[in-house]
């Protein structure tokens, strides 16, 4: 009865996920573009170009940064706001508004808001820093995307550890307090080890949100100025709609997809073991 029951969904998901990554995988062992009618078959040949792709090579290594820096200040912020949060501030609906705002806006909202804020000419930014291009030039492009980026993951992170906060049990902490121990050093000590599944969850999650980040690079950058933002997602758009390379973009896709499933697996096994 739990299958049947399961069926219409599980149909729906191989209907919207499965099948476009079973037909993505069979293209990207053939040399199919959007020019030739006839694909041929030629095994790892994609993977191969890939590999020796040194633009594709570059969007990965860029994208291993900026996730590794968007990721780490986003569960940094989320923590610090969490904890706040938790303290019970004044005005405490109001500030559970303007956490969780960011995270209601869709990310080319977000692109777009931002484009305005980042303007050189018309923002107010550019402004208050002298007419500086912080999009445009090469120097501060990629930070500058990670932060717009951050501003928003940062509510989801927030709200995931704040529960997180509430679910602990108040005991260790308040024998903590009671044998003398700091705020700090019962923080330290009792709350944040007892928060580390949490951590690991919204690592993982955040991890996988990063490495394939799109949109803001669409809107502010469109990967430029050069390739300095020219994250892999963006990339293996550009591949197979701007170069008509379906194949090609299909092969690194399917390479994207193995090293976000090779990051997930290390930090499950790393959460699991802890």
């Amino acid at each position: 009865m739990g299958l049947l029951l399961a069926a219409p969904g599980l149909l729906a998901l191989a209907g919207v996920v499965l099948f476009p990554l079973l037909h993505a995988l069979r293209l990207s062992f053939t040399d199919y573009t959007f020019l030739k009618r006839q694909a041929d078959f030629v095994g790892l040949g994609r993977y191969r170009e890939a590999f020796a792709d040194p633009y594709f090579l570059h969007a990965l290594g860029l994208t291993a940064l900026y996730v590794a820096f968007t990721v780490g200040l986003t569960l940094a912020l989320g923590l610090l706001l969490a904890v706040l949060l938790h303290q019970g501030l004044p005005l405490k609906g109001f500030h559970y508004f303007a956490v969780s705002l960011p995270m209601l806006i869709a990310p080319v909202g977000v692109g777009l808001i931002w484009k305005m804020i980042l303007h050189p000419e018309l923002g107010i930014l550019a402004y208050l820093f002298g007419g500086r291009d912080f999009l445009g030039d090469a120097r501060y492009a990629l930070l500058t995307l990670g932060l717009v980026d951050v501003w928003q993951q940062v509510s989801f992170a927030a709200l995931v550890l704040l529960a997180g906060l509430r679910s602990l049990p108040r005991e260790p902490l308040e024998a903590a307090l009671v044998d003398g121990a700091t705020p700090w050093q019962a923080f330290w000590r009792v709350t944040f080890p007892l928060l580390l599944p949490v951590l690991g969850v919204l690592l993982i999650l955040q991890t996988v949100a990063e490495v394939r980040t799109y949109d803001l690079v669409y809107v502010l950058t469109r990967g430029g100025p050069g390739t300095a933002t020219d994250l892999v997602s963006y990339y293996i758009y550009r591949k197979a709609f701007l170069g008509l390379d379906l194949s090609g973009a299909s092969a690194m896709g399917f390479l994207l997809l193995l090293f976000t499933l090779a990051l997930v697996a290390l930090y499950y096994r790393r959460l699991t073991r802890a």
